[in-house]
């Protein structure tokens, strides 16, 4: 598919983004943002976002802190 790369592991077809994208979005809106907020910087779904940040976050990359129903996403320190 145009555009996309295909996962080896789960055969499943990913728009690539990279994680420097997301650190970006973040840094763009002021260092703390909301997984939708990225999303529509990077320019992806909010899944997307959620699902990259999130395993970004088990890399100790970037940490999330629970705001109401929502997740706040920040760069680690």
């Amino acid at each position: 598919m145009p555009g996309k790369e295909r996962d080896e592991e789960s055969g499943e077809y990913t728009t690539s983004y990279s994680n420097s994208d997301f650190f970006s979005a973040i840094q763009v809106l002021d260092g703390m943002a909301g997984t939708s907020e990225i999303a529509e910087e990077v320019g992806c779904t909010r899944r997307t976002a959620y699902t990259r940040l999130k395993s970004m976050e088990k890399q100790d990359e970037v940490e999330s802190r629970q705001v109401g129903n929502s997740l706040v996403w920040m760069i680690s320190e």
